[in-house]
């Protein structure tokens, strides 16, 4: 083939998009994370990038934090901004869905283009060290004395520790709409909150209040898992008679626009990600569960949360 012929021939496919992806795509990617510093989203996707980095498969990664409205306000710039990007990644996860249903933000996440599913994790209620409430017996007591007395502390309205909050008030007869809940915009909000007593308790992943766990300046008071998690000494809502049982998980969307090609390379370019050594060894440091869903499969699941939350949440009077 003339020189010239394979070049028209090579610009007629990069026009048509068709052009393979896998090292222009790999080679700079854009992370936007809609939440402030200091969350779940927020280390989730900075431990991607640096399984991205680690793994070899990008050569660089750049993050951007934009938080608020269970991740609307990062979820509209990023479709703003991002729209047919193949190299550009949206975290997001169960509280974005949630907000997405309470909130009917503007900008839906169903125009985003699906990718994976990456990690599921429970939520843990935690009380200050000083609390005169030392176990969750102690709080649900307070709860049905007078519900808007206990004040829950977490991440954005409908996010899990918000509606499990809810489902607990249900369970021990306490009207869920007198809940008293109060929401941060980021995780390193909501720890502050809680070392500093603002609320009676706080709720979120394991991971996120470990260490202040381990120092003595927190609680812990019982989790949303079926069965205590490994390693992690922590009664279970449900063995202590509560019968509520609520998992969080975080995946990805990449832009608005992807072609099947551009999403095919981009799931894949993730996938591998997952298989390296600095994602296992994030998922063992902050306990996470690893739930890897790609495809129609994560599609599905999506679509799935969406109902059941809804249905959670009505019940709940939060929607």
């Amino acid at each position: 083939m003339r020189r010239d012929t394979f070049l028209k021939s090579m610009a007629g496919l990069a026009l048509a998009g068709t052009l393979p992806l896998p090292a222009s795509a790999a080679a700079a990617l854009k992370m936007m994370i809609p939440a402030n510093p200091g969350g779940g989203w927020d280390s989730t996707g900075r431990m991607l990038g640096k399984a991205f980095l680690d793994g070899k498969l990008a050569d660089s990664v750049v993050y951007e934090n934009k938080g608020g409205a269970a991740g609307a306000l990062g979820l509209a710039q990023f479709v703003n901004a991002a729209k047919g990007d193949p190299n550009a990644l949206l975290m997001m996860g169960a509280v974005m869905v949630g907000g997405q249903i309470t909130a009917k933000p503007a900008v839906a996440l169903q125009s985003c283009t699906p990718v994976a599913r990456l990690t599921s994790e429970y939520n843990v209620f935690v009380v200050p060290a000083a609390s005169p409430l030392k176990t969750m017996k102690d709080v649900v007591a307070q709860l049905k004395k007078d519900p808007a007395s206990v004040k829950w502390g977490g991440g954005s309205r409908g996010s899990t520790e918000h509606i499990a909050a809810c489902m607990l008030a249900r369970n021990v007869g306490a009207d869920p709409k007198k809940v008293n809940y109060i929401a941060f915009r980021g995780g390193g909000e909501a720890v502050a909150a809680i070392l500093g007593g603002n609320v009676t308790v706080g709720g979120s992943g394991y991971s996120e209040f470990a260490e202040h766990i381990a120092a003595g300046k927190m609680r812990p008071i019982g989790v949303t898992s079926q069965k205590r998690l490994p390693g992690i000494n922590v009664p279970t809502l449900k063995e202590q008679g509560y019968d509520v049982v609520l998992g969080n998980w975080r995946g990805v969307y990449g832009a608005p626009g992807l072609s099947a090609e551009q999403r095919a390379a981009l799931t894949d370019l993730v996938v591998k990600a997952t298989k390296t050594k600095a994602w296992q060894e994030a998922l063992e440091k902050n306990g996470w569960t690893p739930a890897l869903s790609t495809g129609k499969e994560f599609e599905d699941f999506v679509e799935y949360e969406f109902s059941s939350l809804r249905a959670i949440m009505y019940l709940s009077g939060m929607v």
